[in-house]
């Protein structure tokens, strides 16, 4: 898949160099290499404009996963190991600082891996094995939604460098090896209807990446499609799913954050303030239909990468993942349904898939959605508090009704739990300072406003 001929270098975002490390800046990427590896090109046809009712909200990387040929210093083990020995005791995460770093380090490990540690939404989560000079590949790290989403690929691979030296771990750029990728658009969709049928999917019959219609998984609720996958996790992974739906599940309010900042950017280089003041996107369930946004998402797993496509480091990701996604936009295929057309080949893609596409034509390496992470953390911490509360309430009810009190006096009972809780702390002020210490250190991570480095 190597190109014969150099490749010009590709546009970095000034803020996010995917090549260095991150100058603290709001601005979006400007890069606009048409044209060139690495970006996707939609697919020929004659319908590539967007129609009214389908807005692109976000479009970017959702997950990244990376192992590192390397091992940690004898001195950040021995710290790590006694940490997690206090962990165990304590049966909870505790909070570790190793030379300007903060993680969470959880109690136990998994898969081989000695420590696993946190650096909560604004970071990854990392993985550290027992040194061993048999297995040089002691790290493995992943970034979540929210980093990605927030500030992009370039400020991950800047995140990696800046740990890996606070660390004191030297690693060379062939020591990298990416195992999994995930990329996404969202789309406002208010009439959008998912159909399994209308997938189409090609590949010859003796690749390793055959895709069949077995390989596909379908998901509905009250008589509605919400989401098809096709592909398994290891390979190529094509989905189309509600994710309006997904992120009132799951909870995921800083999505809501990322739409409207789009919305309002939108309306702004509209002109038109009055709809940016007037329309956003919310949890509502009485605007679910207007509200509908559908996530066209392409996954690249280990096999994909390496097998495939000879994607294991930096340079071979930056170079080729966008070829990688423009041929799942053609292997896998959602189409207009064309009943007087029994060749399923021959169906025109779906304005959406059309759309899709021509929005990942565009320099991958930067992609973010502009958005302010630090009031997402506000809403996220006030959100925690909220629940905390309402728990709080709950047993104090649930106390009042085992100690047979009425309505009325509730009142009088939530002033005696109030007493004995000061009661309590006072007696115990060692027991109590720790225990607020613990708590602090556990939500570190939704406090801090500064940025990723």
């Amino acid at each position: 898949m190597q190109a014969n001929s150099p490749q010009p270098s590709r546009p970095q975002n000034p803020s996010c160099p995917a090549g260095g490390a991150i100058v603290a800046n709001n601005h979006q990427s400007t890069a606009n290499s048409h044209g060139q590896r690495g970006v996707i090109v939609a697919p020929p046809s004659g319908n590539t404009f967007t129609p009214n009712d389908l807005t692109i909200l976000h479009k970017g990387f959702d997950t990244l996963a990376l192992a590192i040929k390397a091992n940690i210093p004898s001195e950040l083990f021995d710290y790590l190991d006694a940490e997690r020995n206090v962990a165990e005791q304590e049966r909870r995460d505790v909070l570790v600082s190793y030379n300007g770093i903060d993680l969470l380090l959880s109690p136990h490990g998994g898969s081989g891996y000695r420590f696993i540690a946190s650096g909560g939404q604004e970071g990854a989560t990392w993985f550290f094995k027992k040194p061993n000079a048999k297995d040089p590949w002691g790290i493995r790290l992943s970034f979540g939604s929210f980093f990605m989403a927030m500030h992009g690929l370039g400020a991950a691979k800047a995140h990696v460098d800046h740990i890996m030296d606070r660390f004191g771990i030297r690693f060379g750029p062939d020591d990298i090896s990416i195992s999994r990728a995930d990329f996404c658009v969202d789309v406002l969709a208010p009439s959008f209807v998912l159909n399994p049928d209308q997938f189409v999917m090609h590949s010859a019959a003796g690749r390793r990446d055959y895709i069949t219609p077995d390989d596909m998984s379908v998901h509905g609720k009250s008589g509605r499609v919400t989401s098809v996958t096709i592909g398994g996790t290891r390979n190529r992974q094509v989905i189309i799913y509600d994710k309006r739906a997904e992120v009132i599940a799951h909870k995921k309010s800083h999505w809501w954050d990322i739409w409207n900042h789009t919305l309002r950017t939108c309306k702004q280089a509209e002109n038109d303030p009055a709809h940016v003041r007037t329309y956003r996107l919310s949890p509502d369930p009485n605007f679910a239909a207007e509200n509908r946004v559908w996530r066209v998402e392409f996954r690249a797993g280990k096999d994909l990468l390496k097998d495939r496509w000879g994607i294991r480091t930096w340079g071979q990701f930056f170079d080729l993942f966008g070829d990688l996604c423009r041929e799942a936009g053609e292997v896998v295929r959602y189409t207009e349904l064309t009943p007087s057309d029994p060749n399923r080949a021959r169906w025109p893609n779906h304005p959406l898939w059309e759309i899709v596409c021509a929005e990942m034509n565009d320099d991958l390496t930067e992609m973010r959605s502009g958005a302010d992470p630090n009031p997402m953390k506000q809403v996220h911490r006030e959100e925690h508090i909220g629940m905390l509360v309402r728990n709080v309430l709950g047993c104090s009810i649930t106390l009042g009704a085992l100690h047979d009190t009425d309505v009325d006096g509730l009142g009088k009972m939530f002033d005696t739990l109030a007493a004995d809780m000061t009661a309590e702390v006072e007696a115990n002020p060692v027991r109590a300072a720790k225990q607020l210490q613990d708590a602090k250190d556990r939500y570190v991570f939704i406090q801090k406003p500064e940025r990723p480095t």
